[in-house]
């Protein structure tokens, strides 16, 4: 079920998600699939609980490729609950961003290059991996959203923050 997604200024985006305490449930199940569905009729290339109303920490991503990021790498689709992000340098490049929550925008977010994430599936398998460049970039926007954070938040320099058609005229740009 595709499930409507809350936009920047709704106080839940803004809050700390609770950690899943059970998995495997059928309620858990089931708001995966409602996130999925919501994700690619949004074609975003990723999505966290709070995005839909669920104060959960859940994201889920992946990407094969994308118009958007025509040189970025596939992201393997996931589901991560619970996550735990490690970053492996200090080294941090900036990316413009967008948000499915601050639609129509986009902004220059500097972002850790390389980094270590660690949770589960829905089914309780570990998960752990290395992310790099586009993937990491991906895993930490999701991973704020958990802690309440949004993209312009991060945004160091707000000249480079707009409206899409103002920074990008004449692409056709979605959001994320």
């Amino acid at each position: 079920m595709i499930r409507p997604l809350l936009r920047m200024g709704n106080p839940l985006l803004l809050q700390r998600a609770a950690e899943v305490e059970s998995l495997g449930t059928p309620e858990l199940l089931a708001l995966i699939d409602d996130m999925r569905d919501t994700m690619r009729a949004a074609q975003g290339v990723g999505l966290a609980a709070p995005q839909i109303g669920v104060s959960l920490r859940v994201v889920i991503f992946g990407v094969q490729s994308s118009p958007r990021y025509p040189d970025a790498a596939p992201v393997p689709e996931t589901v991560l609950i619970n996550p735990v992000l490690t970053r492996l340098t200090d080294a941090t490049e900036d990316g413009w961003e967008g948000c499915l929550s601050v639609p129509g925008m986009r902004g220059l977010v500097p972002r850790y290059t390389r980094l270590h994430y660690r949770g589960t599936d829905e089914h309780g398998h570990i998960i752990e991996r290395i992310a790099e460049d586009f993937h990491a970039r991906v895993v930490q926007h999701e991973c704020d959203h958990l802690d309440g954070i949004l993209y312009p938040a991060r945004i160091r320099d707000m000249t480079q923050f707009g409206f899409n058609e103002e920074l990008f005229p004449g692409q056709d740009l979605q959001d994320d």
